[in-house]
């Protein structure tokens, strides 16, 4: 009788965890491909979700590998994804439809900042004459790495030196190679500069700077410069390589950033996407032990950036904790 008693228990116990999972919500996060860092950090997020969120608040997001960013953008519209993460630049091109993206995507609603892509425009000094971007001007006809073709990279570098009157594909020749290729290619003499956004310290930089003392420059950004490379976007924000983040680097360097951020339906329910963002916020430590990319992430950088309107429920978190919600990032 009592073994039955306990059989008959273990059915109950079974069958009620089953149906509370079956009354729980499982949202889709895409992310990009697991070779990068999309993926990773987009899966300590579920993670985090599916520990904090799911026993009591009953939902939680799976994260699923993808394409990357233009992917994404579609896979928002289409509904295939509730979340995404995606880089500022797609954001921007959704929320204008421009770019790859045909039409305005009115669906995208933001809920945080999570870290930056930090603009390092490399040149070999004997081309340096003002140590900042300004210096990219005068180099018609010169081999520049501005990366790989149809990449993101090489996207948004076309977009910023636009800003400055220079057209890549006409005024460069172009090689078009990842990060490590690009810095072997200064490193020989094969291209004269090179754009590489990461978050630094980027290993191929290190590493060039490490073998080539004195040889090659990071350039700075001024206001100016970062105002006409922004384009009117308010996408691309201040940051400050610290003195030392690089081999022989004595001085801080001004440039700029681009955010990769946490995006979301505008149909999520408010509740979900607050308390996600809560959660988010108050165990910043359980996401930077998984993923050290998160260990940038603040509260009050949140906003920094971010492409398109933020979704009620992560307004309400910022307004909760003292922030003021610029007025282009109120949803109308």
């Amino acid at each position: 009788m009592k073994k039955l008693t306990a059989a008959v228990a273990g059915v109950a116990f079974a069958l009620t965890a089953n149906i509370a999972h079956a009354e729980s919500k499982d949202y889709i996060l895409n992310t990009a491909s697991t070779g990068g860092t999309y993926h990773p950090v987009g899966t300590a997020i579920s993670t985090l979700s599916k520990i904090k969120l799911l026993p009591k608040k009953k939902f939680s997001l799976t994260a699923v590998n993808s394409a990357g960013s233009g992917a994404n953008v579609q896979a928002l519209g289409a509904g295939t994804a509730d979340f995404a993460i995606l880089q500022g630049l797609y954001g921007s091109y959704a929320a204008t439809g421009t770019g790859p993206v045909s039409a305005p995507q009115k669906n995208i609603r933001s809920v945080t900042m999570l870290w930056q892509n930090v603009e390092q425009f490399v040149l070999n000094n004997d081309k340096v004459k003002t140590g900042t971007v300004g210096d990219l001007k005068a180099l018609s006809g010169q081999s520049m790495a501005m990366g790989k073709q149809n990449s993101g990279t090489l996207g948004s570098n076309t977009v910023l030196l636009s800003g400055l009157g220079i057209d890549v594909k006409k005024d460069y020749t172009l090689v078009h190679a990842g990060y490590g290729p690009s810095a072997d290619a200064l490193a020989n003499g094969q291209v004269t500069g090179a754009g590489i956004p990461s978050g630094p310290p980027t290993g191929a930089i290190t590493k060039l700077m490490a073998a080539n003392s004195g040889k090659f420059t990071i350039l700075n950004v001024t206001a100016e410069q970062a105002k006409a490379m922004d384009g009117g976007r308010n996408l691309w924000v201040p940051y400050t390589i610290a003195a030392g983040t690089y081999p022989g680097q004595s001085k801080d360097i001004n440039t700029i950033a681009q955010p990769n951020f946490l995006a979301v339906n505008a149909s999520v329910d408010e509740e979900h996407v607050y308390q996600l963002t809560k959660t988010m916020y108050e165990n910043l430590g359980f996401l930077s032990a998984i993923h050290p990319a998160t260990k940038v992430m603040n509260v009050k950088k949140a906003m920094g950036g971010l492409p398109v309107p933020l979704h009620p429920g992560a307004a309400r978190y910022y307004k909760e904790v003292g922030l003021t919600i610029p007025a282009q990032l109120m949803a109308k």
